[in-house]
């Protein structure tokens, strides 16, 4: 974890896999299988780095229902936070994301997605590294694998390095550890978060925050 309190500049660099282990109890054991959509909301599944930014970023955004941190991309079931820490389970941190068709579109959750990190840096964001901090979009349908494909070319024309994001079918998702969860709302003050998450957020003009602006 990145709870380091008393090595503020690591916390404010560091990546996810600092810290203590956390009991294993907490892991929510059973995977999700992802359901393209239901009759009033869709599903979006996304990396972009430590799922407590992407979390945060998206938790926020009008039209989003819901969002679980967790991991997808790898080879073995229910992996814990530890494993995928290793970068070699091929797991890579994300978020699923309830959103409402009817209120947000999935290209403009593209268009925070792009906002919300770098999607030039290959297998880092920041001091995370590894490949599971990548950047991807796991799509659920052809509509958004499209989608995502006319996003990274558009984002590619305006940026000078090159967009590295993958841009995968889902695989299934497994929700991380409970702990996990809405971790910049149960935990604002934790160096991380207030020194990472928070800044993020002001620049975003998301949140509570952003009003000090």
């Amino acid at each position: 974890m990145k709870q380091i309190l008393f090595l503020t500049c690591i916390a404010i660099f560091s990546g996810g896999c600092l810290g203590t282990k956390k009991d294993e109890a907490m892991k929510t054991e059973n995977q999700e299988t992802v359901p393209i959509k239901t009759e009033k909301t869709q599903i979006a599944i996304l990396g972009g780095g430590c799922f407590w930014c992407t979390e945060a970023v998206f938790e926020l955004l009008e039209g989003v229902e819901s969002v679980v941190s967790g991991y997808a991309g790898g080879a073995n079931p229910n992996p814990t936070y530890e494993q995928i820490c290793t970068g070699n389970t091929g797991h890579a941190e994300v978020i699923k994301i309830l959103f409402n068709p009817a209120e947000t579109s999935y290209e403009q959750l593209l268009v925070t997605f792009g906002e919300c990190h770098d999607p030039t840096t290959l297998n880092r964001q920041g001091a995370d590294t590894g490949t599971q901090y990548r950047s991807t979009i796991m799509y659920v349908n052809e509509d958004q694998k499209q989608l995502a494909e006319a996003w990274k070319s558009k984002l590619g024309s305006e940026l000078e390095d090159p967009v590295v994001t993958e841009i995968v079918a889902s695989p299934v998702f497994y929700p991380a550890e409970d702990y996990h969860q809405d971790y910049f709302r149960r935990n604002p003050n934790q160096s991380y978060c207030a020194f990472v998450i928070r800044p993020k957020l002001k620049k975003l003009k998301l949140g509570e925050d952003a009003k000090d602006q």
